[in-house]
């Protein structure tokens, strides 16, 4: 083999070699052309969990951001309220443990077309970013953008509408693609009052109720009892008046069940509170609570605020604002009752100290809400922004007398007495008989046909012949 021939065969193996480099890297596996991440595989190889202490969520509703003080998460547009840690933790834990079932190969200027256009002013266009410890220079530990919902090919959702079965879903830190998640990420939501911890006053075992007028100071009207078991009475109450049960029984368990709607910013409650129409209420338990509370109409915004789509609400018209101060004088041990068995002492003295601790615990969580004005609906106060003749039974007037019959009295054996001036014409039912007594039935008008005897037959010719032969 000569040297021309070397360099000829050299020249061909080269070529070769590249065919064969092209071909395979035209041949990537489709698990990497539909992007980084393959089904089943983790959203993030490696999501820093414990090193979140921010949270921010964009939409198209607005903006949330959650901020980790202390090892407490709280709300920043609601002056640091306490935030719902459980929903909180949910979220974080979810998108760590998140897996994929499929990736779709596109570049982040196709965000539009998964529902995840950050430009966008209609929610089911923008979706939702969840941005991670963002920090000034604009560094995050995390991102991800929550776009449109997957919808499944089966029978439409009890709740209407078409069934969804997951979600598409970006990783900023993966340029590869969006990817479809099984997740649905209900809790989400861009709106503040979402995010809020719900813990809320909860009076028990009531024992008086005092509300003032409104725009007034002087009270208005007050209900106490003197047992736990025992029916609230109406102070002052006249002797023809009675307190209506249907009114004061639920007072009984006022607030039991009650939730707010939202916690209002201070720099925001003097432009939204009606004061003209404040009442004060004061309720004081058998347990050593007492509750005041300052309960204002709220006036209904210009504008209602843009609704989420995520959890869609309709929109209040007669909220009200609440603002709560607790205090409570707790015994310090139990008292005694005479006569009591040491075994009996010790059962009731364990469950005494039980009780005590509930208490506390609960009187340090419902203090911490004092100076807050929290949003509620007019339904959870109505019982206490009642007026005073509203708890007052209204008295049923007798039935009028029938002008007919009223002054006509029956006497024994079926005799009439008419007073003088009163017609003497006896009543009605004693003149016109029964219509079955005039109308006799149709049978006993027209007999049967049945009655009437058969015609008697004609003898045979023949025996007319023979008897005249005879003759």
């Amino acid at each position: 083999m000569n040297k021309r021939q070397v360099i000829i065969f050299w020249v061909i193996a080269i070529a070769l070699g590249g065919a064969v480099a092209i071909t395979k890297l035209s041949h990537k596996p489709s698990t990497q052309s539909a992007g980084m991440r393959a089904a089943g595989a983790t959203l993030f190889t490696s999501f820093p969990a414990t090193d979140i202490s921010t949270v921010e969520i964009q939409g198209a509703a607005g903006s949330v951001t959650l901020v980790k003080k202390d090892g407490k998460w709280t709300l920043a547009q609601r002056d640091s309220y306490p935030a719902n840690t459980t929903t909180i933790n949910e979220l974080i834990r979810t998108l760590a443990e998140l897996k994929v079932t499929r990736g779709i190969e596109a570049g982040p200027s196709n965000a539009a077309r998964f529902g995840m256009d950050e430009s966008a002013t209609e929610a089911k266009e923008r979706g939702l970013t969840v941005t991670f410890n963002k920090d000034a220079d604009g560094k995050y530990l995390a991102k991800v953008s929550l776009g449109k919902n997957i919808e499944g090919s089966a029978a439409a959702s009890p709740m209407g509408g078409p069934n969804a079965v997951g979600r598409y879903v970006r990783n900023h830190a993966d340029p590869s693609g969006f990817y479809a998640v099984n997740e649905m990420f209900y809790a989400v939501s861009a709106e503040a009052r979402r995010w809020l911890a719900d813990d809320f006053i909860s009076p028990e075992k009531i024992q008086s109720i005092t509300v003032s007028q409104k725009g007034k100071d002087e009270p208005a009207w007050k209900l106490t009892r003197v047992t736990e078991d025992a029916e609230f009475k109406l102070e002052g109450a006249a002797a023809a008046e009675t307190l209506d049960t249907t009114v004061a029984t639920p007072l009984k368990s006022l607030f039991s069940y009650a939730r707010f709607e939202d916690v209002v910013p201070a720099d925001k409650v003097a432009e939204r509170a009606d004061t003209a129409g404040k009442r004060t209420a004061v309720i004081a338990t058998f347990e050593g609570f007492t509750y005041t509370l300052t309960i204002t109409p709220a006036k209904a915004p210009a504008t209602p605020p843009p609704a989420d789509p995520e959890n869609p609400q309709p929109a209040a018209t007669d909220n009200h604002f609440l603002t709560v101060t607790v205090a409570a004088e707790l015994p310090k041990e139990r008292k005694k009752e005479d006569g009591e068995k040491p075994e009996d002492a010790k059962t009731k003295d364990n469950a005494f100290t039980e009780r005590l601790k509930t208490l506390t615990e609960k009187l340090a969580k419902e203090k911490a809400l004092a100076g807050r004005t929290f949003e509620v609906s007019k339904s959870t106060v109505d019982a206490l922004l009642k007026e005073r003749d509203q708890l007052i039974a209204k008295a049923t007037p007798p039935p009028a007398p029938d002008p007919n019959t009223g002054s006509i009295q029956k006497l024994p054996g079926g005799l009439i007495a008419t007073p003088p001036g009163q017609p003497t014409t006896p009543p009605a039912e004693a003149v016109t008989p029964p219509v079955e007594a005039v109308t006799p039935p149709a049978e006993a008008v027209k007999p049967p046909t049945e009655v009437k005897p058969p015609a008697e037959a004609a003898p045979p010719a023949k025996d007319v012949q023979k008897q005249d032969d005879k003759k």
